[in-house]
């Protein structure tokens, strides 16, 4: 058997084709969806994350601000930018980069988000809402996940999941998705983790598996049942000399072997990266549409 390729590239450019739509219908009722990316400190990659971001905004039409703010950043000081972006109408949505320098409380940085701006789906109340099946807006990566499945049409109904990982970005919330009786999920979900005294064992019997831990190449088709579904979320650099960079970028699962396995594959790169940014948009014109809605102006 050989895999079929998931495209998350094509499938973002389609989404970010039909937002782009959507965003000159809005802007015709005077709503113009703005996204605000906080970014504190000095990290090299989260300033490629954040321009990349702005670029896909602009794309679409989303006004966007990047908001740099120097390492040695007070939590009060935090606060108040939080804040001031609380209130400024321009703005729909507020996005925290991750990582934030150390001696910062990021936790309580997220809870100073007002929640119907908090376009990551990070807050307590949208994590909540996201646990009832009540959703405002979903986490970005795991959003992508479903929206993948879906749109390849990869019936979840009844389907044993298991999901690697378990952090509050991607593990958690995509099995409290998968679980809901929704029709793109109703899925039997299993988590497994660093605790998990076998994880192969339950990889072999499952028809979805989802890799989300961070260790390279960490799966491979000898732990796969014939014509699983393989969704590789995870992103890590492999030194390789053998490159002009240096590295290459893979992700958990060892693609060969997993595709040869498998009946549906994620790549890495070109999977459910570039959904992330197309679900944050989309949450971003969510955002839009929802405070529009509040000030009685759609």
């Amino acid at each position: 058997m050989s895999a079929q390729i998931i495209d998350g590239n094509e499938t973002s450019k389609q989404i970010k084709d039909e937002l782009k739509l959507e965003v000159e219908a809005l802007a015709k009722q005077g709503i113009v969806p703005g996204l605000a990316a906080v970014l504190v400190g000095n990290d090299a990659a989260s300033e490629i994350y954040v321009t990349s971001k702005a670029k896909n905004c602009k794309k679409v039409g989303i006004y966007s601000e990047v908001i740099k703010r120097p390492a040695e950043t007070t939590q009060q000081e935090l606060y108040e930018l939080l804040d001031s972006l609380n209130q400024n109408p321009k703005i729909s949505g507020i996005l925290l980069q991750s990582p934030i320098p150390k001696h910062l409380d990021e936790f309580a940085a997220c809870l100073r988000i007002d929640p119907i701006k908090d376009v990551d789906g990070f807050h307590p109340d949208n994590v909540g809402r996201l646990l009832i099946g009540e959703p405002r807006y979903q986490s970005c990566t795991p959003f992508g996940v479903i929206e993948l499945l879906k749109r390849y049409k990869i019936e979840m109904k009844g389907k044993e999941v298991v999901i690697v990982g378990r952090s509050n970005i991607v593990g958690k919330p995509l099995a409290a998705m998968m679980m809901q009786k929704w029709p793109a999920t109703n899925a039997t979900v299993t988590i497994c983790h660093s605790a998990t005294r076998d994880i192969f064992a339950h990889t072999k019997r499952a028809d979805v598996v989802v890799t989300a831990l961070g260790k390279p190449e960490f799966l491979r088709g000898e732990n796969l049942k014939d014509g699983a579904v393989v969704i590789d979320v995870g992103i890590n650099r492999v030194e390789d000399a053998s490159v002009e960079k240096g590295y290459r970028v893979v992700g958990d699962c060892h693609f060969e072997s997993c595709a040869a396995k498998a009946s549906w594959i994620t790549p890495v790169p070109g999977g459910v990266g570039p959904m992330t940014i197309a679900m944050l948009l989309t949450n971003t014109v969510m955002a839009a549409r929802l405070q529009a809605e509040a000030l009685g102006t759609n």
